[in-house]
């Protein structure tokens, strides 16, 4: 064999080579052959030779030999017929049905659409390797490259992404990821864009771009006193203490003691986007969550990276924005920092100004640090850590307030196939807060002051939340948690300038719940969601203290009864996509706010408004039902939304008149009989071109008491607070790289300041304007202007009228620094 290898090589020159074709095979074969055929031919007519003897003996045995290995190497290159089983989902992890998947290989093209739990299969496929693609509505078009590599079957699993507008993705609504598209509520989502292209500096200042989203008064964080920044969605009202619930990744930043928001405890830099949820959604969140949430979601990076925003604006506003994030191995740090100072403006208008009247301003600073550790691909824990402190002056010399505040805040995430997602959250906070009140004469010449207040604060609280699909139809979710908080209101009251009596009321307050849900998918365009709630509170260890102190006398301390309630808070929902681009749904829940202990135990002034406390409020509850729409044509470059809701609010609390002075208005919190607030909402989204985006909004909102049998002369009017009409509108464009310019306007209707709606405010409308400039890709330089008009709209009456902001421009420069 080795002499016929060898006579091989003389007679071709080659030898078999693995890496060749077929067709070269056959005609290397067939040359040995003919020339095997010369070389007998030559030794008949000649002497023979010993090569030529060799040859003869062995090239018959050699082309059989080359022809067998050609024929099996033949049939190895030969595609044999495979198949490709494989499943699409969303972001979320959910099935995506109907979706469109293309195969193409060589000379090879099918197609097929996923049936309802995403799956799909090609079979018979001849080819070694080909280019998966597939489309569905909402979603960017995703592709893939297959291969083979010698598997009979073959498993994929494509994940797709969400488009710009309509499919974006929500986890507050259902307390788990869920599409836009497939939520049965209205969720507003301010994406990182739109929260970059905003002239807003503050938090609450960015969602002025939702229309359903009020404070208790028309004045902004940078000015505003802190009691004064309650939330109120929908129309459902605020007295101070926010009707809606407020978190910072699932954690809450609502007062543990008044409820009302420091929206400066989360640096802007640090957002990644904010999700409101309007309409009652105690049926996940509890008391706080009676007209709805705001989840303000941080930024998360798997990489090193910087990111400062730094700014300077009129009325001496100079301000500072860090986050940062460092990996290490399986450890992770991110740390969030602010720095804000502004000397504001004078509120009250010129025509009534005396000497008393100075600029309301603030400063704030905040230091937070997180550290992670990826404790396996599916577990991780984190420890949080959160300074904070803040100053305001309150538009005179003796109205001030301080704030100093500590947090600390631990969780652990773990994953499982068999057994889903946990997330578990403990969270710890205390706080002291200060502020002072004054009188003010009539001629805004003088002012005395009336009291000194200092409250501490406490508050403990821990959730445990689950989730899990159950099979393709259907998510289970559920969790428990609860909180306790504790706080006093300690004080000094004066009259005619000294020290009358120190007070002290107080209690503690517990709360806990449970809670659970079902999205159920029982066809491809259906979606049924089935939750329920029940919470359990108590307040106990509530007194109040008094001393006399001008004349002295002894201690007087009246306790006050320990007290419990509890709720029960169902909500149903079902929607139907009627088309691809067309869906439509409805909701029924019941919703609760247990009174706060700033409700319950602390009186306030503000300016000429004194509010007594009440220690015998219960709970507000909201039964609501809303229908909507929703239509995204044009491949998604169009979004419209289209809400009826109906609220129902018993036992609501509210600020009752008791008694009026031309230097003092008495107010007291008194549980009304029942309020109302019906109203419908339209947004609508587009992408006129890649460079041009346009939104807006509207809401309707008609707010009125309907029963209360301690003054029926307030049944029939207007809710305070609360404008009949919202109009928002954004614009931004982008002119390649050398600019973005950005629009947002807001007008806001006539309402009420006051329950007797004998202080009306009157419409307003502000515009801002902003345009930046990016270069070297990690730099950017902007402007900013508030107010363009600069008109200045009223805010509030107490019962002075009091104006807001003038126009405030400022100049900035934005730093992105990533190493990866």
């Amino acid at each position: 064999m080795a002499a016929c290898e060898n006579e091989n090589r003389d007679v071709d020159g080659t030898q078999l080579s693995l890496g060749e074709s077929v067709a070269q095979r056959a005609e290397w074969v067939h040359n040995i052959t003919m020339r095997k055929t010369d070389l007998n031919r030559h030794s008949r007519l000649g002497a023979p030779t010993p090569q030529n003897q060799r040859a003869s003996k062995c090239w018959v045995p050699a082309a059989i030999l080359c022809l067998l290995c050609s024929a099996l190497w033949s049939m190895a290159q030969t595609p044999t017929a495979g198949n490709i089983r494989g499943a699409v989902q969303d972001p979320a992890g959910r099935p995506v049905a109907n979706a469109r998947v293309t195969f193409k290989g060589s000379k090879i093209s099918a197609s097929t659409t996923t049936d309802a739990q995403g799956h799909f299969v090609f079979s018979g496929l001849r080819v070694e390797q080909g280019t998966l693609s597939v489309q569905a509505t909402g979603f960017e078009l995703a592709t893939r490259h297959w291969a083979s590599l010698g598997q009979a079957v073959s498993n994929v699993v494509i994940t797709l992404s969400l488009s710009r507008l309509s499919q974006q993705v929500t986890v507050t609504a259902e307390r788990t990821p869920a599409l836009l598209s497939q939520t049965a509520e209205n969720v507003v989502v301010l994406s990182q864009n739109d929260l970059a292209s905003t002239s807003a500096l503050t938090i609450d200042g960015a969602l002025d771009q939702v229309p359903g989203f009020t404070l208790y008064l028309r004045l902004g964080s940078e000015v505003a006193n802190p009691t004064d920044q309650g939330v109120s969605l929908r129309g459902v009202g605020s007295n101070g203490a926010s009707r809606a619930l407020v978190l910072e990744d699932g954690i809450p930043l609502n007062d543990p003691f008044g409820g009302w928001i420091y929206w400066d405890r989360v640096a802007t830099a640090a957002v990644q986007r904010m999700e409101v949820a309007e309409g009652g959604v105690s049926n996940l969140y509890g008391s706080n969550a009676m007209g709805g949430v705001i989840n303000i979601i941080t930024r998360q990076a798997d990489h090193s990276e910087v990111t400062l925003d730094t700014s300077y604006g009129n009325e001496s506003t100079p301000d500072a924005s860090l986050w940062a994030n460092t990996e290490w191995h399986n450890w992770g740090a991110q740390l969030q920092a602010e720095g804000f100072q502004t000397d504001g403006y004078i509120l009250v208008p010129e025509d009534i100004r005396g000497a008393v009247d100075t600029p309301a301003g603030s400063s704030h600073t905040l230091a937070t640090l997180t550290l992670d550790r990826q404790l396996s691909q599916r577990s991780r824990a984190f420890l949080t850590g959160t300074v904070f402190g803040e100053a305001r002056k309150n538009g005179t010399p003796l109205q001030t307030n301080n704030t100093r505040l500590r947090e600390l805040d631990a969780g652990w995430d773990w994953q499982s196939n068999r057994w889903g997602e946990f997330a578990l959250r403990g969270y710890g906070e205390a706080q002291l807060y200060d502020q002072t009140f004054s009188a003010i004469a009539a001629s805004r010449q003088t002012e005395t002051l009336t009291s000194l207040q200092r409250i501490p604060a406490q508050e403990a609280g821990y959730s445990v939340h689950w989730m899990r699909p159950w099979g393709a139809k259907q998510t289970w979710v559920a969790g428990v948690e609860g909180a306790q908080v504790r706080g006093a209101s300690d004080g000094l009251n004066y009259t005619a300038g000294r020290a009358a009596s120190a007070v002290g009321p107080g209690g503690r307050q517990d709360i806990n719940g449970v809670y659970a849900e079902d999205l159920i998918r029982p066809a491809s365009r259906w979606i049924i969601t089935l939750s329920a709630r029940f919470d359990g509170w108590r307040n106990f260890d509530a007194l109040s203290t008094t001393l006399p102190l001008a004349p002295p006398g002894p201690v007087v301390v009246n306790h006050f009864a320990p007290r419990s309630e509890s709720a029960f808070s169902p909500h149903a929902s079902v929607l139907r996509q009627l088309t691809s681009s067309a869906s439509v749904y409805a909701s029924f829940y019941q919703a609760f706010r247990a009174p706060t202990l700033n409700e319950l135990y602390r009186p306030y002034r503000v300016g000429d408004v004194l509010t007594l406390a009440d220690n015998n409020l219960v709970a507000e509850r909201l039964t609501g039902e809303e229908v909507g729409a929703s239509y995204a044509p044009f491949r998604d470059r169009l979004r419209m939304h289209a809400t009826l809701f109906w609220n129902d609010i018993a036992q609501p609390v509210e600020n009752v008149t008791l008694t009026t002075t031309p230097t003092l208005i008495t107010d007291e919190r008194q549980n009304l009989g029942s309020t109302t607030s019906r109203g419908a909402e339209l947004e609508a989204d587009t992408e006129l071109r890649p460079s041009l985006i346009l939104s807006g909004g509207y809401q309707f909102t008609d707010a009125r008491v309907v029963s209360f049998p301690g003054d029926i002369a307030l049944q029939g009017l207007f809710v305070p607070e609360v404008p009949r009409n919202v109009f928002t509108v954004q614009t931004r464009y982008t002119r390649n790289s050398l600019f973005t310019a950005a629009l947002q306007g807001r007008y806001w209707g006539r309402q009420y300041s006051d329950d007797l709606n004998q202080y009306p405010l009157n419409p307003a409308f502000e515009m801002d304007a902003s345009v930046s400039h990016s270069f070297k890709q990690h730099a950017e330089i902007y402007g900013a202007v508030e107010n363009l008009t600069g008109e200045r709209y009223e805010v509030a009456r107490v019962p002075y009228i009091q104006l807001g902001p003038p126009v405030l421009f400022r100049v900035g420069f934005k730093f992105n620094w990533g190493l990866r």
